[in-house]
């Protein structure tokens, strides 16, 4: 176990207080299905200390800003908190994995399961918690307020392994500079032929009018690249010849997507850094007024664009349409949970009931209410109504505000933005009000096969590699579809597929 001398040189320390009291704390309230609870007062007892890792989606919080402070008045819990920042998150915890040193909690940030996380399940770093949440009847809020099915995308081998961290299904969204797109002429698209030739006049046309062809089109494709490939039809249910569900990045329609992106390349709609920045330098670009495409969860919209504000007054970066291509919409939708919470088994049994109690107090509305939105009188003022966000918000309530917690269910979670005007989340609501409509799921985020573990992880790179050849015109596209039909015709990888078929069946 980290040491708590080890762990708080590199983490944050905070002190939350729970909404109602925790049954395993100090008994006496119970929470109810409608995610209220029966008793509003302080807490009394020993707070419950906790080690938890999670990703950093925003500047580094202040733990004794008015916002935590405030939490601590509901949750009899004291926090020792690790955040490292979301583009180095996995890299980190695949180290700490390895390193069999495990904090009593992670927040693991992504809806599919790496390979190593994996393997650590299954070689029981991880609690099984299908036995104490068992029916779910002790814990109402986590059975009614959480998004629907969420057991099956974090379970493996059929044994629940986590707590859902509760998002939106809508979730990224095809973002662009709409004040550019007015200043060349163009109409926003609506199909992916409509994008590529904005993105292509984009980069051309000297939007920033700074005299210098330095705009990029799309920063990060390795971020919202699920977002095109639903477009293409690549997470189509796809059979090879004897019955095996062939692995989406390897079907003829993701071929085609990066024949797209080939085009975008010599376009110049991609910086041929595209492969390699890292998401500080995407947020940057986008930030800074560089780019015209970054794909980040729809709410992060506002904060882009508040920033480019700074350096360029009049821009305005709004959410595409569903754009349509040749197998569908470019809109993928989240399972509702973005990644979940494990809890080590290096925990002691006594202490994981009390942190199940913790994790089922952060389920209520109330909390989620306060999760999303703050202090009433500081971070936002009721106005004919409606919550209007103060400055204070935009900086202490945030993505990363949200990790320590489950949360409710919230439709427009991963859409509006706490910290911007009433008018502009509805707006932004319209703008994407299609994509749950239009949007699919990429199936494979919860579909484990045992051979594919074991065996993709020997040609990822090696994949990544050709790939990128092929964007940049290194290798033809023959030279490329030769290599996909040599994968998928590896008897592994074969094996890996009927699996992956008859995975896929038990949840039909």
């Amino acid at each position: 176990m980290i040491s708590k001398r080890q762990w708080s040189k590199k983490s944050t320390i905070c002190t939350v207080a729970a909404s109602c009291l925790l049954t395993a704390l100090a008994g006496g309230c119970s929470t109810t299905g409608d995610g209220g609870s029966a008793d509003k007062g302080a807490t009394g007892g020993k707070p419950l200390e906790i080690q938890i890792f999670g990703g950093l989606y925003n500047e580094m919080p202040d733990m004794n800003n008015q916002f935590w402070t405030e939490y601590q008045k509901r949750l009899n819990v004291k926090l020792d908190a690790n955040w490292v920042p979301s583009g180095d998150v996995i890299t980190k915890l695949d180290l700490i994995l390895a390193s069999g040193d495990i904090p009593e909690v992670i927040a693991y940030p992504n809806q599919g399961l790496t390979v190593t996380m994996i393997n650590a399940i299954r070689s029981g770093a991880f609690w099984d918690l299908t036995p104490f949440l068992g029916d779910m009847s002790q814990y109402p809020n986590i059975k009614n307020n959480t998004p629907p099915n969420w057991t099956k995308f974090l379970s493996v081998d059929g044994k629940i392994y986590a707590l859902p961290r509760s998002r939106s299904l809508i979730d990224s969204s095809i973002n662009i500079r709409k004040d550019w797109l007015d200043k060349l002429g163009l109409a926003v698209p609506t199909t992916l032929d409509e994008y590529r030739n904005a993105l292509k006049q984009i980069v051309n046309g000297d939007p920033d009018g700074n005299g210098k062809k330095d705009t990029m089109g799309i920063v990060g494709t390795s971020e919202g690249v699920s977002t095109f490939e639903a477009a293409f039809g690549a997470f189509t249910p796809t059979y090879d010849s004897e019955g095996g569900m062939i692995w989406h990045e390897l079907t003829n329609q993701y071929t085609d997507l990066v024949d797209w992106f080939r085009q975008l390349y010599q376009d110049g709609s991609l910086p041929k850094e595209y492969m390699t920045m890292k998401r500080t330098q995407m947020e940057e670009a986008i930030g800074t007024g560089q780019a015209a495409t970054y794909i980040r969860s729809t709410r992060y919209h506002y904060d882009f664009e508040v920033q480019a504000k700074k350096v360029q007054p009049e821009a305005k970066i709004i959410a595409l349409p569903p754009l349509k291509g040749p197998g569908g919409y470019a809109a993928d939708l989240s399972t509702g949970v973005n990644g979940g919470i494990f809890i080590s088994k290096k925990v002691p049994e006594a202490k994981l009931k009390q942190m199940l109690q913790y994790f089922e107090a952060t389920a209520s509305q109330e909390l989620t209410d306060f999760g999303y939105s703050g202090i009433e009188g500081v971070h936002y003022k009721v106005v004919n109504g409606e919550k209007v966000p103060t400055e204070l918000s935009l900086k202490e309530v945030n993505t990363t505000s949200l990790g320590a917690a489950v949360l409710a269910y919230v439709k427009w979670g991963k859409v509006d933005n706490p910290g911007a005007p009433k008018e502009y989340n509805e707006e932004k609501r319209k703008q994407v009000a299609d994509y749950e409509k239009l949007g699919v799921y990429n199936i494979f985020t919860w579909l484990i096969s045992d051979t594919w573990v074991k065996t993709w992880p020997k040609y990822t790179n090696e994949w990544k590699s050709m790939m990128t050849k092929a964007i940049v015109g290194q290798i033809s596209m023959d030279e490329y579809k030769a290599y996909v039909a040599k994968l998928n015709n590896m008897p592994d990888i074969k094996q890996a597929y009927k699996e992956f078929a008859k995975a896929y069946s038990y949840y039909k």
